[in-house]
This record gives C-alpha cells, structure tokens and sequence, in this order.
C-alpha cells in the first residue's frame, strides 16, 4: 500500500466499500444486522454515529501479535491494531491465510492497514467485545497512518451532522439512534483529538 489511506477493494467490484471509524466508536458498535434471513445475505455492524458497515478499513500500531492456538500445530493469530482513540482487536485463522501470515511475520510495533469483517461476541463475563476478521493486513508509513486519521476525522464529523438532524435523517442513523441511543458527543471528542494529535495543532484549532 502507498503512503494514500484509500481504502482498498482490490479491484473487486462486488465488494461493498470500506467503513472508517475510529476504534473508540467500533468497540461500541456490537450491534449487527442482516436485511434479510438468506445466510448469505451480508451482515453489518451499525457504528453509533449512523452508519452500517459490512466491511472496515483502519490503520494504525501494530503492537501486539500472539497466535492462540492451544495445539502447536494450529494456528489462529489475535493482532492489537492501536490508533489515537483505542485499539482495534483482529483474529486470523485458516480461514484468512494472507492475513495470518502477515500476523506471523511482521515485527510489532509497525504501523499497518487492515480491510476486514466487523464482528462481535460475548465474552465470558457476558460483555459484548468487537472486532475485525481481516482480509488483507499490511505495513504502511507513518504518513498513511496520519492521513487515515484525517480521513476518518472528516467520515465521522460527517455522520455526525447527519445524525444532528434528528429522527428520519436516515435509516441508519434511525437504526442506531434505537441500539445506541443519542449519546454521541465522545466520538466528536475522539476525532478532534486524534486529529490534533496527527496534525500537531491545539485542539481549539480543531473545531
């Protein structure tokens, strides 16, 4: 991948295009839905802000990769993918082969994109957690990492004034008014202050 965050759809035309959030409002998108009960119908993740997302891209510090296999001969990696507002949690099994390996070889902490699922699941203590099956995990610049952070500012700054405009907006912005309630602001917080932090600029300068 260049130093551009475009998200990528690898020249494939039937594949819905790549959400951006920040990872503070994706740990809170534990709602999914499908819009009809085909099985291969696609699901997607409601973000809070007002958007369905079937697939996501997002880039930031590799710091932690670990496979969790318990038998030494499987493997099924977990990645913590951090950016400035939290950190994004990728699985990687048989099922993903290119991005296990990316898992296995590259050499935390390196700044990386990852395309991938939104999925959730309930823990053990019964907390619904989010994250990312990922379809391709790649090493980028620093450069790409500040410009996704950007990019993914404007996306959210976006749904957020389409979500100020109350009831009937849109249907996603319905469907995650009714998950979510309307308590968003810390996503405005949490964009202005990645972007202060990539931009080096006072966060007054931000608004």
């Amino acid at each position: 991948m260049s130093s551009s965050a475009s998200s990528p759809n690898d020249g494939r035309t039937d594949r819905e295009p790549a959400k951006r959030a920040f990872a503070e409002e994706f740990a809170d998108a534990t709602e999914l839905f499908q819009e009809s009960d085909d099985e291969r119908a696609p699901k997607y993740a409601v973000l809070p802000t007002g958007q369905r997302a079937n697939r996501m891209f997002a880039v930031g510090a590799l710091l932690e990769a670990e496979n969790l296999a318990k038998s030494g001969n499987d493997e099924y990696w977990q990645g913590r993918v951090v950016d400035p507002t939290g950190t994004f949690f990728v699985y990687a099994g048989q099922y993903q082969p290119e991005a296990m390996a990316a898992l296995r070889s590259i050499g935390p902490p390196e700044y990386v994109a990852v395309v991938g699922k939104p999925r959730s699941y309930e823990n053990d203590n019964g907390e619904v957690l989010t994250s990312l099956t990922p379809e391709s995990i790649t090493v980028v610049p620093e450069a790409a990492r500040d410009q996704w952070v950007v990019e993914t500012a404007d996306h959210t700054m976006a749904r957020l004034d389409e979500f100020a405009e109350g009831p009937g907006a849109s249907p996603d912005a319905d469907r995650a008014r009714e998950a979510y309630g309307d308590g968003i602001e810390e996503y405005e917080v949490a964009a202005k202050e990645a972007l202060a932090q990539v931009a080096d600029i006072e966060l007054a300068d931000a608004e």
